[in-house]
């Protein structure tokens, strides 16, 4: 690891001013160039940009902490929904009162993420920016695509973990399962500038394809905080559920999981259906043929083994991830079952 300077910003207009660059565009500059820049990074909890700094893919000149910034890590109403600040911890998430009544698919996702060590520190604005965990992108040795290499080693390489969906020009799975709920519920994030002007994005917008920009993952821009999460509120007869399959039981990066989301009416007939894959896309992939497959029927397990079929619409699955698709049909079923069954 490069040494760097540390400073603690005390205001989100000081924090913004300071970021000169995002993580993203900070890792598509050579070894050399990176030496010799200028580059200043924000941080919270810190876990994914001090890792990018051990493996020596990001070497900033400057790490600036949110952690002192006042009201940055706070959980309250906004309207009839609920605002969630970017340096809230995932332990918080995962035990606050309000959100497991009203949001508990999104408290059940922020509990089983990591280990209990990582979620008492790392946050949900860190969980949602954090880089790819593809094994080539986090070795130094390999200048990807992502890094403003050549090509995607992981599509004709190991890929076992990567994308059955949307998997060229590159491979990766987003990263963060919070935001496989996040966007089945409608969420919005809140970006701040140095100038203290906001603007607001559906956080489905927010996330970038390959297609679009193949070095980042999202819009984030330099100068500019993620400041909130903005949940929206939420009809009665809005049922959820949030299920993924790990190797193991603790602490694993999830082969697949599955954001269900169902608004039925009086009849128990489904007006609307939000289905959303993680580690399945580059970026949080929405079902749209299993949420056809479910809109306007009741829903039993015959439905919902439709609508687990229709999930795997248009997957492209690689040489050695082809697994997953199984794992995705049952996990949309029984995830449309889980949120069927919630008071």
């Amino acid at each position: 690891m490069n040494r760097f300077a540390w400073a603690g910003a005390r205001t989100i207009s000081q924090a913004a001013a300071a970021a000169s660059t995002t993580v993203a565009d900070a890792m598509t500059l050579s070894p050399d160039a990176m030496e010799r820049s200028e580059t200043s990074v924000v941080k919270a909890g810190g876990i994914d940009v001090l890792d990018l700094m051990k493996e020596n893919l990001l070497a900033p000149r400057q790490v600036v902490s949110l952690t002192e910034i006042a009201g940055l890590d706070a959980i309250g109403e906004d309207g009839a929904g609920l605002r969630i600040g970017a340096t809230v911890t995932l332990a918080r998430l995962a035990d606050h009162p309000v959100l497991r009544q009203r949001y508990p698919a999104l408290a059940d996702a922020a509990g089983g993420s990591a280990s209990p060590q990582i979620r008492n520190v790392a946050t949900l604005g860190g969980n949602l920016l954090q880089r790819p965990r593809c094994w080539y992108f986090r070795a130094a040795e390999y200048r990807c695509l992502r890094k403003g290499g050549g090509h995607c080693y992981a599509i004709p390489g190991e890929n076992q973990y990567h994308a059955v969906f949307d998997n060229t020009p590159c491979a990766i799975v987003h990263p963060s399962t919070a935001a496989t709920v996040l966007v089945a519920l409608g969420a919005t994030v809140e970006l701040t500038n140095a100038a203290g002007a906001g603007r607001r994005v559906l956080l489905e917008d927010f996330f970038v394809a390959p297609g679009s920009d193949i070095q980042r993952e999202n819009d984030l821009k330099p100068h500019e905080i993620l400041t909130a999460i903005l949940l929206p509120p939420l009809p009665a007869s809005l049922r959820m559920a949030h299920l993924k399959q790990g190797e193991r039981d603790s602490f694993d990066w999830p082969l697949a999981d599955v954001a269900a989301v169902l608004d039925l009416d009086q009849e128990g007939v489904c007006r609307r259906a939000g289905i959303i894959l993680g580690a399945a896309a580059p970026v949080p992939h929405r079902a749209r043929a299993a949420e056809a497959a479910l809109t306007g029927r009741r829903i039993d397990d015959s439905v919902a083994r439709d609508a687990g079929r229709a999930a795997l619409d248009g997957a492209t699955p690689l040489a050695k991830n082809a697994y997953k698709l199984p794992l995705f049909e049952v996990l949309v079923r029984r995830a449309i079952l889980a949120a069927l069954a919630r008071p």
